[in-house]
């Protein structure tokens, strides 16, 4: 995403990437202080950093350097990205020789370290056993509509499982080929623009192109979203991670599309990007509090759904297993670092918690892996979605309730957004003083 067009362009590029050292470095002293302090962290962390380290040592910034210059006109460049793979190397070996050995076994962080997690990721003061019965219960609900239109996907199907691999494996799903799909989600976020746009929202015209690309590597299994350059040279843009694959399914990604881009963080974040006389530099582009912001992409989903979006069952069971996915977020997130009982009777931990979202919310097996170690290191953000997604809905609703006759979607949209990123107890509270203007 840096620029690479002038001679100052690529000098920075490689100034950057012979710094990687110098971090390296300055981590590795700040984990061994803290070792020494008798603070680790967990096992199964430090195994995820060492294979990411030699995702990189193995060419990873090599390949980013013939990216940018694949004539070799920059020869500085590639000799840095070269220093950069050597440190990389070395810190996988300090991990793995030093550090592994003196690391946390234990993955669970707790009800009292969990409890201050979540609060930061939500901005809520939350009653977490409450939550995780809540999000039980969500996640039975969705179950159960996934298994009404089950039959009209895979009648006989047992599992949703089963249904899960018949659509991975239906052709109208399958788009071959990386420039096929990063056209196809062009496309997708160019006509929801249009859909979007004056109807249900204002969309600045400095914002209206989303771009899309193939993740690079040592990117996680879930797609992701990246917001604007401050003064909106470089678009906003979705990656979508390929994962060594040539073949898309469509059936899951459509929902996630509208999560990522329009209406989704595309909208969300390049709106507050804009908004440069009414909030400060530090909210326009480092503030995030994921309980608003994933809750914001949440309820864009949810959005899309209430028009109609996902009407095609396949679809729709694409968009089922997105939600499905944030409850089981809750269950499994709260119920392995507080080791609640799992639906079996046993705690909570790796293994019950990937079968869950196996078979309730389909993922696939390298991403279901992905999701828990990333719950394992990451505690209370994967609850921030389906709670954040709650608040936002609640508001909607109350304001609908209050303003009666005057209350205007797009307008409550417009205010929503424009206040950028906080915490949801804050949010709630100055979304219900809204006068509906």
């Amino acid at each position: 995403m840096m620029a690479h067009k002038s001679d100052a362009d690529f000098k920075n590029i490689a100034a950057r990437l012979n710094a990687v050292a110098g971090a390296h470095k300055s981590w590795i002293s700040c984990i061994s202080e803290m070792a020494k302090q008798g603070k680790t962290t967990p096992q199964r962390q430090v195994r995820g950093v060492i294979a990411q380290l030699n995702g990189y040592a193995n060419g990873g910034y090599s390949n980013f350097a013939k990216g940018v210059d694949a004539d070799g006109k920059y020869p500085d460049v590639h000799a840095a990205a070269k220093n950069a793979e050597a440190s990389a190397a070395a810190t996988a070996k300090y991990l793995e020789s030093e550090y592994l050995p003196i690391a946390n076994p234990n993955d669970a962080f707790g009800s009292d370290r969990y409890a201050k997690w979540a609060r930061y990721f939500t901005g809520a003061k939350l009653d977490i056993k409450a939550t995780y019965d809540w999000g039980v219960a969500n996640l039975a609900e969705i179950n159960k509509r996934m298994w009404e239109i089950a039959p009209l996907i895979k009648p006989g199907a047992k599992t949703l499982r089963e249904v899960a691999d018949h659509l991975d494996h239906d052709p109208k799903y399958i788009i071959k080929g990386e420039s096929e799909i990063i056209k196809k989600l062009k496309d997708f976020t160019e006509a929801a623009v249009k859909q979007m746009d004056g109807t249900h929202f204002t969309i600045d015209d400095r914002i209206k192109f989303c771009d899309a690309r193939i993740a690079p590597e040592g990117s996680a299994s879930a797609p992701y979203y990246q917001s604007p350059s401050e003064d909106l040279s470089r678009p906003g843009t979705t990656w979508l991670p390929a994962l060594g694959k040539d073949e898309f399914n469509w059936w899951h990604l459509a929902s996630t599309w509208y999560h990522e881009a329009v209406p989704g963080h595309h909208l969300q974040c390049a709106t507050v990007a804009l908004e440069q006389d009414r909030l400060s530099r530090f909210q326009r582009t480092e503030a995030w509090c994921s309980g608003y912001g994933e809750g914001w992409a949440l309820y864009a989903e949810r959005f899309m759904n209430e028009l109609g979006a996902f009407d095609e069952p396949g679809i729709e069971m694409g968009y089922l297993s997105a939600q499905a996915l944030r409850a089981a977020r809750i269950v499994v997130d709260i119920g392995m670092h507080l080791g609640y009982p799992d639906f079996e009777g046993n705690v909570w931990n790796a293994q019950s918690g990937k079968a869950l979202l196996s078979n309730q919310a389909l993922l696939d097996d390298a991403h279901s892996t992905s999701e828990i170690d990333r719950y394992l290191g990451w505690p209370g953000q994967a609850i921030s979605y389906k709670v954040g997604e709650r608040v936002w809905m609640k508001t909607r609703e109350d304001a609908k309730a209050r303003l009666g006759a005057n209350f205007d979607l797009k307008k409550y949209h417009s205010y929503a957004l424009a206040m950028g990123p906080m915490g949801l107890d804050p949010f709630e509270a100055e979304m219900a003083n809204w006068d509906g203007n």
